[in-house]
């Protein structure tokens, strides 16, 4: 029975005759109303009917691009970013005499730009393309009516009305109507790992009436009409009727048999197409998940839009002031700058009409600075966030080595928003603990079975203090061989004695029930042993406890389970036969399950398991004998956070069953919408009169690693909300158990479990109970809030339940309760449906207003998981559905611990540093354009070479950022786990604020005045060639682009903390590809290179005054960031200066030498005689003794 809810398929839902039951959603009165018109002529594709239904073929394409829409398309996709449909606009002005420079210098960076980003686009959609030709291609059988017998044909060639055969461990190729199998009852077992991710085996069964086509000769006369529903993407769910000779019969899903699940111990099945290609449910639930972007994104867009204001506001000063000089050009008829030739002039520069020409100047300025704003950014940070993402996925500290499952970024969108997590709301079955079941304690007969303690029980008595009546803990006890699933410990029950036990006829019948009450399925291996595939571990655990007690189920039909079982009177194992006939199923509103079986005596017994307070009121009079001390064990097992159910069972008698069994098929086989409430109705009234047996308990222990990292987690001062179905006794003991409650945090509970409600729910007035529970949740929540106001040193732990938190989640409430919840360090929901989960998620993150991070293993975890800023999925034993809904996965709870505080860490410090580094070089580069134009009188004419500059952020600066982005670590990972504190820079968003932004940009245009300003004076005015010329305007730009590039480069290198040797390739090989470039580019013949042609090679280099001015400037312009960063790391240091000071200090080292040499000490001490190594303590104490 797991986890409070209903799989959405169970593994086998058996029944005795006709077809099992379908799910709560089949309405068949719907069948030929709008959403429920298909029809399908069986076996008869090529029927004028069938034809003219026009269905789609079974022909799947996954691709985002055909070769016809991929340019327009794509182009489309690179156009939707406001800087490219700038950079576009420049390209096509860049054609008109506006322009400042040559069009083909600013529509090849573009090409360059646009076109990586396509090609990226391009290989990933045709390695999707590749997929789909393969899976198009796959070969199936199916029935050729003409020769009666079965062909080959692809997949894609399949039509709707087909009749296919599909052999063991084949996927189905269409969604399918199971008409028979290799088995003479018509079932088969479906692996469904692609649909959901779950690995255990789900039983199908084919209706009566088509079980017996089991050969080719049987389907050639086989003709039938299916009326069902329209393709949808409801995977667990199927409305459909089945016309055959004149009679209906409904159809479920479990005759459905999905596109992309597998045949798994099954020879072969016969089925019907039913949905082809894009209609199957598996592509129609192939969408994209929700849209997920980081603030850093966001910011990083309003930043654009200042860099744009300034671009305008730069322009317009420019056009300004153009405008301005060009008007004072003629004056009463006198030329001011005659040699411009005011009196021939174009719309360009026309003293006379001066304001149309300060417009057009506007326009140019608008390109000519249009270098501000960075062409490559978006580039960059993907490919340094895909980098990114592979080292996340390649660190062996994240592998696990039990489940061969390493750490997976699914997404590389959100890598930086690792390091910004301020909520962390998590699942507990499965994401703390293991979900892996282990049977380890029961009660028969109110007698209590089971020693050792849990995990649990372990941190409860040391939280009270109390001395351990039982040392040991459960997995110290010995036990002689290890069975996974059961760590049950107890002389008095194994290797058969139970026979001596006083109750012994009680503790028979409570492992049959264990044995038989169930829907595993028993599947031999190759060595001989039996495995079990269930629907749930808790389930598993059961059948594996009944086989190591001496009740072992070996095999099961459709009507009968088998036993090996302990005969207490000979002592020998006996061959027992259960005849099955009926299973009334387990869901999330009966709490409960039962199966009416015939015993080998004739018995008409029915055995039932479910949760305690849905049993106990079952009970008949005298089947309450072991009430009182069955309810105190059970109450010890749920505070030693061990799951429990309650184990009944019953006698039928053959009138009262027949009677039962007549009402019961009716209501099975009946199409009316109420049949469920019937069927649910009629199980209620046979699962009376039980008589308890007993409880069980087993232990879902938690992952390793969980109370460790949930302390580091906590000492970063990340917030953490556990959400599960636990009771509130349980959770809040698990709670103390993984250091979710730690000692001195006082609790706040809200619950609805007071005497007033307890008074007013006896009235069961609906209204008056709403009423009082909210105005006592109201109550609760404003007392709590008084508490924390008044003992603001304190740390809280807020518990609510379910029925509290349904309450809580009013709007009239909702915004009190999220102010208490978000200043207690840990909060803890019990009893939380999964949409309360998706809730709370969406909650949390629109209060705080700060990133939320959602972790879970389960199907229940999806909505949790897309509500959250981001989403991880364990890959645990519950599937895959978590890990296909999330951002990123991680097959252990411990390794989120270095996912954030290591990986979140480095990758926003990255992310945030290349950022404004990227603005910082593209604003010192464009300032200087704005100052040179200033100096050319507002002229529009460019300081550089067209090539110049569009290569400057295509090559001589991209390389250094992206492994600034890649490589830097600010501390070692050792570090940032030793000081978790250190994470809330990113939770604080530090190395991002707009302080921090603008500092960046303020010194951009510190650096580009210092390079401007310190070149020209320098240059300017004197002789700087050996033969006494001055520099020319191709000198003092090639001067002034020399310093740009040493200093932003060598700007880098400052703001580097950890440098490897791609580091310094790039930084310096970026400086020397510049004079390559300029070498290479200056040999071109005149026309093309222009400005540059030999302009280093004769002027340049051969003058000690250019090598001289660039020295001077560099180090001018690197000096007030170093300053800066001298005076913070002294007086006002960050985190992570701190550490690197204690690092560089020498502090770091020293105390992991001592505490490696005080363990070696240790170690070496536990070998000597005590006698020596009291003697060698005394005399390393004398020491300190004599100082002090």
């Amino acid at each position: 029975m797991a986890r409070g809810r209903k799989r959405s398929i169970q593994l086998s839902k058996l029944c005795s005759s006709v077809c099992c039951r379908p799910t709560s959603t089949d309405e068949h009165t719907q069948i030929g109303q709008k959403g429920y018109s298909r029809v399908v002529y069986c076996n008869e594709p090529d029927s004028q009917e069938q034809i003219h239904l026009n269905y789609r073929g079974n022909y799947v394409s996954t691709t985002k691009y055909t070769a016809a829409n991929f340019i327009p398309k794509s182009l489309f996709e690179q156009f939707r970013r406001v800087a490219n449909i700038y950079f576009l606009v420049v390209a096509c002005v860049s054609f008109s005499p506006l322009a400042p420079y040559s069009a083909p210098s600013i529509i090849v960076p573009l090409i360059v730009v646009i076109g990586a980003t396509m090609a990226k686009e391009g290989v990933e959609d045709w390695r999707r393309r590749l997929q789909d030709v393969e899976a198009n291609n796959r070969k199936v059988e199916v029935y050729d009516k003409n020769s009666c017998s079965f062909r080959e044909t692809k997949w894609k060639n399949l039509r709707v009305g087909d009749l296919v055969k599909v052999y063991k461990d084949e996927y189905f190729p269409s969604d399918i109507l199971l008409l028979s199998s290799s088995y003479e009852d018509g079932v088969c077992y479906v692996e469904t790992m692609n649909l959901d991710g779950e690995t255990n085996l789900k039983l199908k069964h084919a209706l009566d009436v088509t079980s017996s086509l089991r050969d080719a000769g049987s389907l050639k006369e086989f003709r039938a009409v299916i009326k069902c529903e329209d393709p949808n993407e409801h995977l667990y769910s199927f409305i459909g009727t089945l016309y055959n000779d004149c009679q209906q019969y409904p159809l479920s899903p479990q005759q459905i048999l999905l596109r992309d699940s597998k045949l798994k111990n099954t020879d072969y099945i016969y089925g019907v197409v039913i949905f082809t290609g894009h209609d199957t449910k598996v592509m129609q639930n192939a969408t994209d998940p929700p849209s997920k972007r980081t603030k850093t994104e966001r910011r990083m867009d309003k930043i654009i839009y200042v860099l744009f204001s300034a671009l305008m506001l730069v322009s317009f000063t420019g056009s300004l002031f153009f405008g301005i000089e060009t008007k004072r050009d003629i004056s009463g008829g006198n030329y001011r700058r005659w040699y411009l030739r005011p009196d021939r002039t174009t719309v360009f520069y026309d003293p006379r009409r001066a304001s149309l020409a300060a417009f057009f100047h506007f326009l140019t300025g608008l390109m000519l600075y249009g270098y501000l704003i960075p062409i490559s950014l978006y580039v960059s940070i993907e490919i340094v966030k895909v980098l990114q993402s592979i080292f996340i996925n390649q660190d062996q500290a994240m592998y696990d080595e039990e489940t061969d499952r390493p750490a997976q970024a699914r997404t590389s969108n959100l890598n930086e928003e690792l390091g910004q997590v301020h909520t962390i709301l998590s699942d507990k079955t499965g994401t703390l603990t293991c979900n892996s079941m282990e049977f380890v304690k029961c009660s028969i007969a109110g007698t209590a079975y089971g020693r050792g303690l849990t995990e649990v029980e372990v941190a409860l008595a040391k939280r009270r203090g109390e001395r351990m009546t039982e040392p040991l803990s459960i997995d110290t006890v010995d036990s002689g061989k290890s069975v996974k699933g059961f760590n049950f410990r107890d002389e008095r029950i194994m290797n058969g004695r139970w026979v001596k036990e006083p109750h012994s006829d009680d503790i028979q019948k409570f492992f049959r029930v264990l044995a038989t009450c169930h829907t595993a399925v028993p599947e031999v291996t190759e060595s001989g042993d039996i495995i079990y595939e269930a629907e749930s571990p808790d389930e598993l655990a059961f059948v594996i406890a009944a086989r190591e007690v001496g009740f072992q189920f070996f095999k099961r039909t459709h009507t009968s389970l088998k036993l090996h079982e302990l005969d207490p009177f000979s002592g020998e194992i006996v061959d027992r036969v259960y005849k099955l006939l009926h299973v009334l199923e387990f869901s999330s509103a009966r709490k409960r399950m039962s199966v009416i079986v015939r015993s080998p005596e004739n018995k008409l017994l029915l055995l039932a398991k479910g949760a305690d307070s849905v049993i106990f009121e079952r009970l008949s009079k005298h089947g309450r004998l072991f009430e009182a001390q069955t309810k105190e064990h059970i109450e010890n097992y749920s505070e030693a956070g061990l799951r429990t159910l309650a184990v009944a069972y019953r006698e039928l008698g053959d009138d009262e069953f027949r009677i039962w069994e007549h009402e019961f098929m009716k209501a099975k086989t009946s199409v009316t919408a109420d049949r469920d409430v019937l069927v649910d109705e009629l199980a209620d009234r046979i699962e009376r009169d039980l008589i308890l047996l007993g409880a069980t308990a087993v232990e879902d222990k938690l992952q390793n690693g969980v109370p460790d990292c949930i302390d580091k987690l906590a000492r970063a001062r990340i917030g953490i909300w556990v959400l599960t179905g636990d009771k509130k006794g349980t959770a809040i003991n698990i709670g103390y158990a993984c250091s979710l409650l730690r000692r001195g945090m006082k609790q706040i509970v809200i619950t609805l479990e007071s005497p007033e409600i307890e008074a007013v729910e006896k009235h069961e007035d609906k209204e008056a109970i709403a009423k009082a529970s909210f105005e006592s949740v109201k109550r609760q929540i404003h007392e709590g809030k008084s508490q924390v106001a008044r003992e603001q040193s304190t740390e809280f732990g807020l518990i609510i339940d379910g029925k509290s938190l349904t309450y809580a989640l009013d709007k009239n409430l909702v915004h009190n309760f999220m102010d208490l919840a978000v200043v207690c360090a840990t909060v803890i929901c019990c009893r939380s449906s999964p949409k309360q989960k998706a809730i709370v998620t969406r909650m949390v993150k629109s209060v705080t207003g700060r990133t939320t991070l959602a972790i879970g293993d389960g199907a229940n975890d999806v909505g949790m998981l897309q509500e959250a800023d981001i989403g991880v999925g364990i890959s645990g034993v519950e599937g895959m559905q978590a890990v296909m809904a999330s951002d990123f996965s991680i097959a252990q709870f411990r390794f989120l611990e270095r996912l954030l505080l290591v990986h979140g860490h480095w990758c926003y410090r990255r992310i945030a540093m290349m950022i404004c580094y990227f603005f910082y070089k593209n604003i010192t580069f464009g300032f200087t354009l704005f100052w040179f134009e200033a100096h050319a009188s507002f002229s529009g004419q460019p300081a550089y070479n067209d090539w110049y500059m569009s290569c400057y952020n295509v090559f001589f600066t991209s390389l250094p950022v992206i492994t600034l982005g890649v490589f830097d670590q600010d501390v070692s990972a050792r570090l940032c786990l030793k000081y978790p504190l250190l994470y809330q820079e990113g939770v604080q968003n530090i190395l991002f604020k707009w302080v921090r932004i603008l500092g960046w940009m303020f010194n951009g245009v510190l650096s580009s005045i210092i390079i401007f300003f310190f070149s020209t004076n320098s240059i300017t005015g004197q002789a700087f060639r050996q033969d006494g010329q001055v520099a020319d305007y191709s000198v003092l730009g090639v001067t002034m682009y020399t310093c740009v590039v040493w200093t932003v480069n060598c700007q880098m290198a400052l703001s580097i903390n950890y440098f490897t040797w791609i580091q310094h390739l790039f930084i310096w090989g970026s400086i020397a590809l510049w004079y390559i470039f300029l070498m290479v580019y200056g040999s071109i013949p005149p026309t093309l290179s222009t400005t540059a042609y030999k302009v280093f090679v004769e002027a340049c280099a051969p003058s000690l005054l250019y090598w001289l001015t660039t020295l001077l400037v560099v180090i001018s312009a690197l000096l007030p960031l170093f300053s800066y960063r001298a005076f913070q790391i002294r007086f006002r240091p960050m985190e992570h200066d701190k550490i690197q000071r204690r690092r560089s200090e020498g502090l770091e080292d020293d105390g992991r030498r001592r505490r490696l040499s005080e363990s070696s000490e240790t170690r070496n001490s536990s070998e000597l005689p005590s006698e020596i190594r009291i003697r060698i303590n005394s005399l390393k104490g004398s020491p300190r003794r004599k100082n002090s």
